[in-house]
């Protein structure tokens, strides 16, 4: 017998058995069955209507058990064949009891339970208090006997509410692009089995700053299937915060070993600010990472610092630990955060780290200590820092007090600004970032840069877990969320991608249905968003003609029916096709604004792209 089926049997079963109460009994019946369950009791008239469920802590309606200690591995039973998670792995990723986990800008929190005791609810129906106001609800989820969706609801303090659709991928089949943990075995009634174990962060729209009282979990998806919630809560809005500088993780790559070592990196902020914040990911990780102590300062030369670098702190310490796959913010600090210039983000790694989240093509040199040689983050001078980078591991994003709120361009190795200067800052984002600080028609708004070279919109470059050479990032549907629409006061998103994907033989059909999903879900978080076209690349040694056919079919939809005045999801279009074709034969670049290869802008054609944009169609509302 299926065993969801089963369950609601027995259920059933119970209630047949019991004697019918009295009235007082009925009553009190009925108080204890929402106090330890959340739903009504069985008890009663069949024709009364079944009153509505008072909302509960989420740990309260726990009525699963999916952690098992490893001496015990039949302890828990996630999946009803007597499977469960590895309670030694979960601590080996640092997910431990009652730990705050960072994901996607959500901060939720990992079951207290201990091995063996309940600690994630079989999704039906259920009512979950939660608090909050945000534009957004992540769930902690799994799916056991497959992929488990369905619909929910979210209820305000207003009294109105909405309706959500929660999808949870299979905690043994689902995808590895977007999970966000991954563990090395399972443990069965037979013992440990090594066999990959994931758990994702999935986030549902809610209303833009209205304030949430409750969500009801989607009913009971089917009598093979169940879909389990470890943990949820409202993505709070980033008031008073701007993104200043961002950089998205394309990968988990070797590095080092680097122990007790003080990484120096340098970052070119776009809008300035009276305060500040960093973040550091850990994303794709396997394992946590320890950050003893972190500072800032505004760089003079090299890693020398002008004047005394300023300490960060996380939750009042000086330093961190980062759980696998989570994200941490350092606390708000009163440092004064000049517009277009470079910083110094110091960070100490006091333990051995041997792989490392990364953004590749940092198109800047960053600094690194000798090995062993300490907490250097407080030196006055660069003299410690012998070492270069030139790349971004950990470091993801700076914020600034104030502002207006950021635009996050969504890109490839264009917007990532292959073939500019190095430490020249000449990406055509960061020329638009410098546009908006030029001028008083429209807010100074942030511009973060989430471009990956050689990225794609349909298929992942990197696999999604374990540490691989290919940093070229999961798909931009994949790395939505958490690269755009988990960003820091994110008001626009503009997608400038697609031409990986038409060289590498995807038919222009799935890159219109991508971008087409990508519109939509930027626009159902009340954000604006804008599309680019795709541009020229003849002259790159794989761009042949039946690339050119899919990049004009792709650029087709974009102007015909990309925009929301031609039934399309996008609110508005850059035409970038058209500012670098060479008019005189527009399957390739004009020469004056090719890098030389066909395929990338020079700095010319960077800042040709950068100028082109009318600055007010990237700061009207998005509905």
């Amino acid at each position: 017998m299926p065993r969801s089926r089963a369950r609601r049997e027995a259920r059933l079963g119970r209630a047949r058995r019991t004697p019918p109460p009295g009235r007082w009994g009925t009553i009190l019946l009925t108080s204890l069955s929402l106090v330890l369950t959340g739903t009504p009791a069985l008890a009663g008239s069949a024709e009364r209507a079944p009153a509505t469920p008072r909302p509960l802590p989420l740990h309260r309606l726990f009525d699963n058990t999916a952690i098992s200690d490893d001496a015990r591995p039949d302890g828990a039973d996630f999946d009803g064949a007597g499977r469960s998670l590895s309670a030694g792995d979960l601590r080996a990723a640092g997910w431990t009891p009652g730990r705050t986990l960072a994901l996607d800008a959500a901060r939720l929190t990992w079951p207290r339970s201990a091995p063996g005791e309940p600690d994630n609810v079989r999704a039906d129906g259920q009512s979950v208090a939660l608090r909050g106001r945000g534009g957004a609800v992540t769930f902690l989820v799994a799916g056991t006997g497959g992929t488990a969706s369905g619909s929910g609801t979210i209820r305000y303090r207003d009294g109105t509410r909405g309706t959500y659709t929660l999808t949870a991928p299979d905690w043994r089949s689902g995808p590895a692009a977007t999970r966000a943990v991954t563990l090395p075995h399972v443990n069965t009634r037979d013992g440990q089995r090594t066999e990959k174990a994931r758990l994702y962060a999935v986030t549902v729209p809610a209303e833009r700053g209205r304030a949430v009282a409750s969500v009801t979990l989607p009913r009971d998806p089917g009598p093979e299937t169940d879909l389990h919630v470890f943990a949820a809560a409202v993505r709070e809005t980033d008031t008073g915060w701007t993104g200043s500088w961002s950089r998205a993780v394309g990968g988990y790559a070797k590095a080092g070993p680097w122990t007790d070592r003080t990484l120096r990196l340098v970052v070119h902020t776009s809008t300035g600010g009276r305060g500040l914040r960093i973040r550091l990911s850990n994303t794709f990780a396997d394992t946590p990472v320890r950050i003893g102590a972190a500072t800032v300062a505004v760089q003079r030369e090299g890693a020398e610092p002008r004047g005394e670098p300023a300490r960060l702190t996380f939750g009042g310490r000086s330093g961190t630990e980062i759980p696998a796959g989570a994200q941490a913010w350092s606390d708000p600090l009163r440092f004064p955060v000049p517009a277009a210039a470079n910083l110094l983000v110091s960070f100490h790694l006091p333990e051995t780290v041997t792989a490392v989240p990364v953004h590749t093509k940092a198109i800047q040199r960053s600094y690194l200590s000798e090995q062993d040689s300490g907490d250097r983050t407080g030196d006055t001078s660069g003299a410690a820092f012998t070492g270069s980078l030139t790349t971004y591991p950990f470091l993801t994003g700076v914020d600034v007090r104030g502002g207006p709120g950021s635009v996050v361009v969504l890109g490839d190795s264009i917007t990532d600004g292959n073939h500019s200067e190095e430490g020249g800052n000449r990406r055509w984002p960061d020329v638009l970032a410098r546009r908006f600080l030029e001028q008083d028609d429209v807010p100074r708004h942030g511009v973060l840069n989430q471009g990956i070279s050689a990225n794609r919109i349909v298929t992942d470059r990197y696999p999604g877990e374990g540490v691989d050479r290919d940093t070229a990032g999961v798909s931009a549907q994949h790395r939505l969320e958490r690269d755009a629409l988990a960003q820091t006061s994110a008001r626009t998103v503009v997608v400038f991608e697609g031409i990986n994907d038409v060289r590498w033989d995807t038919p222009p059909e799935q890159v219109i249905d991508g971008l087409r999903a990508i519109g939509e879900r930027v626009r159902a978080r009340g954000l604006r968003a804008v599309a680019a076209t795709l541009t020229p690349c003849e002259g790159y040694p794989d761009c042949t003609s039946e690339v050119e056919a899919r990049r004009t079919a792709v650029n087709t939809y974009l102007r015909e029916r990309g925009t929301r005045e031609n039934g399309g999801p996008f609110d508005a279009l850059l035409d970038f096709d058209e500012v670098l074709r060479d008019p005189g034969r527009p399957t390739r670049m004009l020469p004056a604004y090719d890098s030389g290869d066909g395929l990338h802008p020079g700095h010319e054609g960077l800042r040709a792209l950068a100028d082109s944009v009318d600055l007010r169609e990237l700061v009207k509302r998005g509905r």
